[in-house]
């Protein structure tokens, strides 16, 4: 008999946790400008990783690291908390941490300046996160949108201030 409650209670349990636990659903978003500017030249305009500051408008604020690789910046604010895991020449990758009792999206970025020619390049921007909290699909879609919107409007700011340069 004991068997039985322990196992219905486990069963119950299970069946509860699955209504809260949702599948992950990973969404990406690739971007990419062209620029009449070298590479080396468009990166060390806007490739700082508080440059962001600039190109995004949003206060930045480097709390942990020299810019390199385990740096922590903060944005808006202390709202967003992000730190570089990956780092070459003309790019860098960062992560958001997950975020004590709350859903975690496992956002990452990734900003490449990416030579075409000796005096043109591309910036790609590339978003990677979990969408799976949103309650529909229309909300899931104005979430992409609102995002693409705004880092089409960040790599807009990075191509005028690297071809100002």
């Amino acid at each position: 008999m004991q068997r039985f409650v322990t196992l219905a209670v486990l069963g119950a349990l299970g069946a509860a946790g699955s209504l809260f636990a949702q599948e992950p659903q990973y969404t990406t978003i690739e971007l990419e400008i062209d620029i009449d500017k070298p590479a080396e030249e468009v990166w060390s305009t806007v490739g700082g990783y508080c440059d962001i500051a600039q190109w995004l408008n949003v206060d930045c604020e480097i709390t942990s690291g020299d810019g390199g690789m385990g740096t922590v910046r903060v944005l808006a604010g202390g709202r967003v908390i992000e730190i570089l895991v990956a780092e070459t020449e003309l790019s860098y990758g960062y992560t958001q941490p997950a975020p004590e009792g709350q859903f975690y999206n496992l956002y990452h970025g990734f900003m490449e300046a990416r030579p075409v020619s000796e005096t043109s390049s591309k910036m790609l921007y590339t978003l990677v996160y979990d969408i799976s909290d949103k309650p529909d699909q229309a909300a899931k879609d104005a979430d992409i949108e609102r995002r693409r919107g705004m880092f089409e409007t960040a790599l807009q700011n990075m191509k005028a201030m690297a071809e100002a340069e």
